[in-house]
């Protein structure tokens, strides 16, 4: 299942002037097969990814454990229970593998919060957006106007078509870490950071350029790739987000994501 919002920015392409044929040609096919698959027995791609869960469980939540065995329990039906394929290979040693023909195992991630309520994300991360997952170890020396948005135009290139675009692309510079950064790339790419602030503070506060999102998206627009064999749409968007650092790191991530993530928030 997909946004409305990502199902709206598809139909866009074809009311689009400057898109190219070969746009309006992917963009259609793509809501064909997004109508198939909301009649539930077809997905719209073959590859119906790793099952990954963030939850961020209220204080006041109370469940009596066991809430990883529950959500993986939850994965599991899914997949067993609708026609989705499994992906998931599990080594019996270094060498040798055995699909696990249920999906499992998932990543499920859980957090203690404020509140009453237990909030999830959940996506199912294809093969081909997970390939396209980078992280470069650079240094301050990149963080100047003249360097950075021709360095990220670059990286962006790189990407390729393989993952099926028009893809949601995100870029995360600095970073407490290597693995603090590339998770944020994964959840800035499904815009779960949208409401982050638009400027940073002496206290390291993440921020989104909101500016330099626009200007990346035009680039990429002017790349010539388009949805998979050449024109305008790359990307649908992209989403540019600033992390404080350590003074002698500057790790860059980017990754994109294509949108096939069912959200379900509950409260008791």
């Amino acid at each position: 299942m997909l946004r409305p919002a990502h199902q709206q920015q598809v139909a866009d392409i074809l009311n689009d002037p400057e898109a190219s044929e070969n746009d309006k040609y992917v963009a259609l096919q793509f809501l064909r097969n997004s109508d198939i698959a909301a009649k539930g027995i077809l997905p719209t791609c073959q590859d119906t990814g790793t099952a990954i869960i963030m939850g961020k469980k209220g204080q006041r939540v109370w469940t009596g454990g066991g809430d990883e065995a529950a959500l993986a329990q939850g994965v599991y039906n899914t997949y067993i229970q609708d026609n989705l394929r499994y992906s998931q290979n599990a080594p019996l040693d270094m060498y040798k593998e055995v699909n696990t023909g249920t999906n499992l195992p998932a990543q499920i991630d859980l957090y203690a919060t404020d509140g009453d309520e237990y909030k999830f994300l959940c996506i199912a991360k294809g093969g081909g957006s997970a390939n396209k997952t980078y992280l470069y170890q650079e240094t301050k020396a990149l963080i100047t106007p003249a360097k950075l948005k021709n360095y990220l135009v670059e990286k962006m290139r790189t990407l390729g078509t393989a993952a099926c675009p028009p893809y949601h692309i995100a870029f995360v510079i600095g970073g407490t870490s290597a693995e603090a950064t590339l998770k944020t790339v994964k959840l800035a790419s499904t815009k779960y950071y949208d409401g982050l602030p638009t400027e940073g503070n002496e206290h390291g506060q993440a921020f989104r350029d909101v500016q330099l999102e626009q200007e990346l998206l035009l680039e990429a627009q002017n790349l010539g790739l388009g949805a998979q064999f050449g024109g305008k749409y790359f990307a649908h968007d992209i989403r540019v987000i600033r992390l404080p650092r350590h003074g002698a790191s500057c790790p860059v991530g980017m990754g994109g994501f294509l949108f096939r993530r069912p959200q379900h928030q509950s409260q008791d």
